[in-house]
């Protein structure tokens, strides 16, 4: 079973809990371009332009960063990205 990151975990391990983070999105084969767009329009509000560029880096690298901020935006963002089972994983700096 895939151990899950909590807050508390975040705090043991001594991570900088106000640091900044990055939500990677990993490529897949059953969404396609227009759903993985929308949902990065909906997760971090940017421009139809940006979401289609990072949409064909996903694609076309297997993952991309789709948004650099504070460890608590990261894990909104990757949530919303996986409200339609998208695969995201979160890093912390």
């Amino acid at each position: 079973m895939e151990e899950v990151l909590t807050i508390e975990k975040v705090a043991d391990t001594g991570t900088d809990v106000d640091g900044s983070a990055r939500v990677i999105l990993f490529n897949d084969d059953w969404h396609t371009f227009d759903e993985v767009i929308a949902q990065i329009i909906k997760a971090i509000r940017c421009s139809f332009a940006e979401a289609e560029r990072m949409a064909y880096t996903v694609h076309h690298k297997g993952k991309c960063v789709v948004y650099r901020g504070p460890w608590t935006e990261c894990l909104n963002v990757s949530a919303v990205l996986e409200e339609i089972d998208l695969k995201t994983a979160v890093e912390f700096s």
